[in-house]
């Protein structure tokens, strides 16, 4: 008798054996995945970060010089032109650097381009900010 019953869990280990490697492979398959996703995502994030970041950097450089060119005229249309280069710059400082997980982030970055829009168009400068896989560009 127990010569049957070795030979049953002999024969149990046989039958057994394909479930028993699909479920290893499943959990090993599972394992690489989950590490291979990770790597992806952070190289994906990082490289969509810095994008946001180079744009930014522009609107607020572009901002910057602006300002300082337009100090030593003091007439009314001057004068709005400036507040609506504090108001983008404003906007800029105001941005979630830091916090990725900030949930308006996407809209706070969809006010600061409108208002980069605005303030081209009161300048009278035609924008066109374009990033591309080669180089990026801002054009004036």
């Amino acid at each position: 008798m127990a010569a049957a019953s070795a030979s049953c869990d002999m024969f149990d280990e046989i039958v057994m054996a394909e479930e028993r490697f699909h479920g290893e492979g499943y959990e090993e398959g599972y394992a690489e995945g989950s590490h291979m996703g990770i790597a992806e995502g952070r190289r994906c994030g990082s490289l969509h970060g810095a994008k946001i970041g180079s744009e930014i950097g522009c609107y607020l450089g572009f901002a910057l010089t602006w300002q300082c060119l337009l100090q030593k005229c003091t007439d009314e249309k001057n004068s709005k032109k400036s507040r609506a280069l504090d108001s983008l710059i404003g906007l800029i400082q105001k941005f979630p650097y830091e916090d990725p997980t900030y949930d308006k982030l996407q809209e706070d970055l969809e006010k600061i381009r409108g208002k980069f829009k605005q303030v081209c168009s009161m300048l009278n400068i035609q924008s066109d900010f374009r990033m591309g896989t080669e180089r990026s560009s801002l054009t004036f």
